[in-house]
């Protein structure tokens, strides 16, 4: 092969490594919010889908005249790591109003190319009322249209809706704002990821909080795997081949792996943990990260990959942008120092004395249940990388926690101001992927 040759299969390799990582950190790539991401994964796109297909299981389309691509990552085991967040009040998660509201504004929008803000609203007050399972949006009430607005605006992110005239913050102070939409409809039906329909799952509703667990389940059962699935009509029946076994294993395994910032040994059930070390297993996982362009560290715990670029990550940790950051890496210590993990009311102790170390630092918890709060935000963070979890009635922290030690902390000059903290650990090593 000519040198020339060479150095174009190196670029493509490069190039496809790179669009991997970016599409696992935005599986909803749009031409509009990044164009040069989306170029790089319109020119790659066909090795991407066939990469995205072998290794976890999940569709890649990509529409270079619609502008935009969608990998639709499905997880065996969905968790509320990710929530949707709102633009506005600090990126709050979404509660349970806004997630009905996302669902009933969706359907609407699938018949409507262009809308007003006004329109959309009677069509969901409409739709609200006439399902008795829904409580009924009333726009004349500020809440309700805050509500509806970070709906909106999380719709706008997606590149579903598009302003064209108007501002939608200003419906928060009247409902007689005057709001001009544009409707993608095709991409707005690409955000499920789910490979059953929800309607094809329709049951009473009063039997769904009974039955909740059961229909998520269902919701991300995959047929090519074999066995029951929310199609099966004898379900004893259904089989699975020794083909389909393995391709499950492959993927599930490796869809954890690119995405969770860490995968432990003992969260893998008996076939996945036999897989991951059979030759073929090994083979498989060290070759796909390779291709991606990770760094792969496998210890007795687990495996870890690491971004050197952090194209892939959509959370970091360490990262001292928000308190709750800061304060979940300094509560690593005293977990770390606690084998047996620490009780609710010694993690309360624990945010008490670090706000009693910095009084110029936390403003919003300098309040009575302040250190509550504060501790109860940082042990969310610490679950959420895979840094910490529950033991019963206690937090203990997971062996990936070990890898941090504080070596430096510095109290805040101007009082309003942070700790400043140092760690000792690999760059990358808390990414999120």
């Amino acid at each position: 092969m000519s040198t020339l040759a060479n150095q174009l299969a190196s670029a493509e390799r490069e190039e496809v490594a790179r669009a991997i990582r970016l599409l696992l950190a935005r599986p909803l790539l749009t031409e509009a919010a990044d164009p040069t991401g989306f170029d790089l994964v319109r020119r790659r796109r066909d090795p991407l889908a066939r990469w995205f297909d072998y290794t976890c299981g999940w569709n890649l389309v990509v529409e270079p005249r619609r502008g935009y691509a969608r990998l639709t990552k499905v997880r065996v085991n969905p968790d509320g790591s990710r929530p949707a967040r709102r633009a506005r009040s600090g990126r709050a998660p979404f509660d349970r109003r806004r997630y009905v509201l996302l669902c009933v504004t969706a359907a609407e929008l699938l018949s409507m190319p262009m809308t007003t803000i006004g329109m959309l609203a009677d069509r969901v007050v409409q739709a609200m009322a006439a399902d008795r399972a829904l409580a009924g949006f009333d726009p004349v009430r500020r809440p309700e249209r805050m509500a509806f607005v970070d709906v909106l605006k999380l719709l706008e992110s997606y590149d579903v809706l598009r302003v064209v005239d108007g501002t939608t913050e200003t419906y928060v102070d009247s409902a007689e704002a005057k709001v001009l939409y544009r409707v993608d409809n095709t991409l707005l039906m690409r955000l499920p990821a789910a490979p059953v329909g929800a309607s094809r799952l329709a049951v009473p509703p009063e039997e769904v909080p009974a039955r909740f667990e059961e229909l998520l389940a269902d919701l991300v059962r995959e047929r090519r795997y074999g066995g029951a699935s929310a199609d099966d009509t004898h379900a004893e029946t259904a089989a699975t081949t020794d083909a389909q076994r393995n391709l499950r294993l492959r993927h599930s395994v490796l869809r954890r792996l690119f995405d969770d910032p860490v995968l432990y040994r003992a969260d893998l059930a008996e076939d996945e943990l036999a897989y991951v070390t059979s030759l073929t297993g090994r083979q498989i996982l060290r070759r796909s990260v390779e291709q991606a362009g990770f760094l792969l560290e496998e210890r007795a715990e687990g495996f870890l990959l690491v971004d050197p670029d952090a194209i892939a990550t959509d959370v970091r940790f360490p990262d001292d942008t928000s308190t709750a950051r800061v304060a979940a890496l300094l509560l690593l210590a005293p977990l770390c120092a606690t084998p047996a993990g620490l009780l609710p009311e010694q993690l309360a102790e624990a945010g008490a004395e670090l706000l009693r170390r910095f009084p110029g630092w936390a403003k919003a918890y300098q309040s009575e249940e302040g250190p509550v709060r504060l501790a109860d935000d940082a042990v969310r963070i610490l679950l959420d990388v895979g840094l910490a979890a529950r033991a019963r009635d206690r937090v203990v922290a997971r062996p990936a926690a070990y890898r941090y030690r504080l070596t430096e902390t510095t109290g805040p000059a101007p009082r309003n101001d942070p700790p400043a903290v140092t760690t000792a650990g690999s760059a990358g090593e808390g990414d999120k992927q």
